[in-house]
């Protein structure tokens, strides 16, 4: 018989091959398989996964719990690196809440309903690894206190913040990326002083009557877009050498609150002063690339402002200009402009 069937596979076997097909192949698909839903196992290190959340065994350090309709954080195992609370109900965070998360990298629990005297004072203190927390879109009246000096971006937009203290952010050498706009904040005082990493700041939409003291000298973005300053300090923008990005829309800033000069430094690349009450264009930086000066009181078009001197190596790198809403007109820009500004694609008035 085995024999037989011998006979029959060599018999087969060069038919099989000319039309492409291996007579074998049905075996090698076989284990293929069982390899597949063997790796498709639950990794249960730590404790299981909750019920109402989802941890695929592709990705076995990742909880999704995100827009469950959960009221609490649910029991979290402790191999979870990177989860998702984000989308729900959510009030409070217990010093039980995050016991076994020690390992936790990303923390996400934005649009909940957490409010600053339900975060208990050192439910973060074990998360020494924690690198990620997004807390925007929640009803917090300050920052939590005891946040990880290990985090890299914090968001906490969207809230009620009225006041950040030098303590809120002590310690944080890492943090990278600040998101504190949309909440009622008037006073930082020195509390971005110790921000030593920090290159994106993001203040607007507050209530600042003036700008934050001692600035992070490797900022690289700042926007303060919607608050109620009317005045800049001296030389504010010296100490700042990778600033590239200033964005000041709906301010209250007037000619006679910016000192001279102070935005005619070299490495900005984008400036945004719109919709404030300047009369004047401010003098700024030759290799300036694009600034927006619309919605002012602006009454004359001064090619000083750009340049103070024009010849063929002499000239602005600006490339975008708009100026409508003011009150000049296409007749005001004389006609040197063209040498000044010939990197400019278009001037909109």
């Amino acid at each position: 018989m085995r024999l037989k069937t011998l006979i029959l596979l060599s018999a087969l076997l060069p038919l099989c091959l000319s039309h492409g097909w291996d007579p074998l192949g049905w075996l090698f698909r076989l284990h293929g398989q069982a390899q597949y839903f063997g790796s498709l196992q639950a990794d249960t290190t730590g404790g299981a996964c909750p019920a109402e959340c989802d941890c695929p065994p592709t990705f076995p350090v990742a909880m999704y719990c995100d827009g469950r309709g959960l009221n609490a954080i649910p029991s979290i195992p402790s191999r979870i690196k990177y989860l998702y609370l984000q989308h729900n109900a959510i009030s409070a965070v217990p010093d039980s809440a995050l016991i076994n998360a020690t390992n936790l990298v990303w923390l996400f629990l934005h649009h909940n309903q957490l409010t600053s005297d339900a975060i208990s004072k050192e439910v973060f203190l074990k998360l020494e690894g924690l690198e990620r927390l997004f807390l925007h879109h929640n009803n917090l009246t300050s920052i939590p206190p005891n946040l990880p000096r290990s985090l890299r971006d914090l968001r906490i937009d969207h809230n009620r913040i009225g006041k950040v203290i030098p303590t809120d952010l002590e310690g944080m050498d890492n943090l990278t990326i600040l998101h504190l706009h949309d909440n009622n904040i008037a006073d930082m005082g020195t509390s971005l002083k110790a921000l030593k990493s920090l290159t994106l700041l993001d203040l607007s939409n507050n209530k600042l009557i003036k700008i934050p003291d001692a600035l992070p000298e490797h900022l690289h973005q700042f926007y303060l877009e919607f608050n109620s300053i009317d005045s800049l300090p001296e030389g504010f923008l010296g100490g700042l050498a990778q600033l590239q990005y200033v964005r000041m829309s709906h301010n209250q800033l007037t000619n006679k609150g910016i000192p001279s000069d102070t935005f005619n430094v070299t490495g900005l690349v984008e400036l945004d002063l719109s919709y404030n009450k300047l009369e004047r264009i401010p003098t700024v930086s030759t290799t300036l690339q694009h600034l927006y000066l619309q919605a002012n009181q602006i009454k004359e078009f001064t090619l000083g402002s750009f340049c103070s001197i024009v010849d063929v190596t002499n000239f602005s790198r600006l490339q975008t200009l708009r100026l409508e809403g003011n009150e000049i007109s296409q007749e005001d820009i004389p006609l040197e402009s063209a040498l000044c500004l010939r990197r400019a694609s278009s001037i909109q008035i």
